[in-house]
């Protein structure tokens, strides 16, 4: 018997008894529904985890600041020698490791308050001096104007950016480009303002929130500028590196630790803090659990497959009496016991696989709907689809099996005067 043969008389089947077939897809149709859309929303939760860490700069980074009161050299048993002159983690070092180590972004912040006055009003001000770099690894955008540029960095040109909620407190819908702002003892010239948080808008996932409020309070100054103007001796209070994936982190650090251990006369007077090693294990931990319920939800959603599985195979059986005639006729004129198998097991295919494309077609109505009542972003993995679709059919021909082998083995004789 031939493939195409038998596809041909499983569909005229389908199609000759349109109303059993349309009950007997349904089951189907909700345990691939069931199953894909379970298997979605764990992997849109997943992906969603995976890109906010990477939008807050959290994933395969270190952070670099100075030791707190020598403890670092200490615990390591290294002591200063007499006259050795070591100078706390600067601006030059920033450029040093962005010039030598390689890495996806750096930046360094230099942070310090203000007095801020404006419309008899005295408010102090977080005053943030860094890089650009900054505000792409933070996924922070403009709503209006620019980021202050290289050189304005480099000619100490004092210039500033506004954070969101700063802008909107103190100028409304007031355009601030061009204001000068009295911070203290400095005059700024704004050149640019913060667009709102692009990771925390009313999906109901909070990342970091607190936080990123704060940043979108302060003023951003070139980290050059502030380098000269707020810190002390061109100091820096923390130095950010990233690499660009996780075999590249490792020696990231090693170098960054070298170079640095090189240009302060080996005496180790910062420390490192490992963002990156701390981000991996618990995106590990997280990919394990979301992994767990995975396969439990799933294991659940495909319960409905099976009971549909039941269904085709109790639909299958009954259909075997209906057709006796029909077996009859075919083993009398040549068709051997194979081709009945195969046109039932066929047959019992084909409506697995028409109820699984039905399934999957539901599922992706299904998730448009979600995704736009809830306002959260949901995929149709093809994970999930092939799921769906796979199981599908080996709940199709393990149920066929039976009926198709009890049907092969019918006497064409009692067969052709069964009534």
């Amino acid at each position: 018997m031939q493939i195409k043969d038998g596809l041909f008389s499983a569909f005229q089947s389908i199609a000759n008894h349109k109303m059993r077939s349309l009950l007997t897809l349904t089951g189907i149709v909700i345990g691939v529904l069931a199953v894909v859309t379970m298997f979605s929303s764990i992997y849109a939760l997943k992906n969603l985890v995976s890109q906010n860490m990477e939008g807050m700069g959290w994933n395969y980074s270190i952070v670099i600041t100075a030791s707190q009161g020598g403890s670092s050299s200490n615990r390591r048993g290294i002591m200063r020698r007499p006259g050795q002159s070591v100078g706390t983690v600067s601006y030059d070092d920033f450029l040093a490791l962005k010039a030598n180590v390689p890495h996806k972004t750096i930046y360094a912040t230099i942070e310090n308050n203000a007095l801020f006055r404006m419309a008899n009003r005295n408010q102090y001000v977080r005053l943030r001096a860094t890089n650009p770099e900054f505000f792409a690894n933070k996924s922070y955008a403009l709503s209006r104007g620019r980021y202050f540029n290289q050189y304005e960095n480099d000619n100490l040109i004092p210039v500033c950016v506004l954070g969101y909620y700063f802008a909107e407190e103190h100028f409304g819908a007031k355009d601030p480009l061009g204001e000068i702002l009295a911070l203290g003892d400095f005059r700024f010239r704004v050149v640019g303002v913060l667009a709102k948080d692009p990771l925390n808008k009313g999906n109901n996932m909070n990342f970091n929130s607190f936080e990123r409020e704060q940043d979108l309070k302060a003023v951003y100054l070139p980290l050059n500028y502030g380098a000269n103007y707020l810190g002390t001796k061109r100091g820096v209070h923390m130095i950010y590196l990233q690499a660009a994936s996780e075999a590249e982190f490792t020696p990231m650090k090693v170098q960054a630790r070298q170079l640095l251990l090189s240009r302060h006369n080996m005496y180790p007077n910062f420390e490192f803090m490992d963002i990156g090693d701390m981000m991996l294990t618990i995106n590990d931990e997280i990919e394990k659990n979301l992994r767990k319920w995975n396969i439990a939800l799933s294991a659940i959603a495909s319960i409905s497959l099976i009971v549909g599985g039941i269904g085709l195979f109790s639909t299958l059986l009954i259909s075997i009496q209906e057709r006796m005639m029909e077996i009859g006729i075919r083993k009398s004129i040549g068709a051997t016991e194979g081709d009945i198998f195969f046109y039932f097991i066929f047959e019992a295919l084909s409506l697995a696989f028409l109820g699984a494309l039905l399934g999957v077609l539901l599922s992706w109505l299904t998730i448009m709907g979600i995704e736009k009542a809830i306002k959260f972003e949901l995929y149709l993995p093809i994970q999930g689809v092939l799921l769906g679709i796979g199981f599908s059919l080996l709940i199709g021909f393990l149920s066929g099996l039976y009926p198709a082998t009890k049907a092969s083995r019918i006497d064409p004789i009692q067969a052709i005067y069964y009534s």
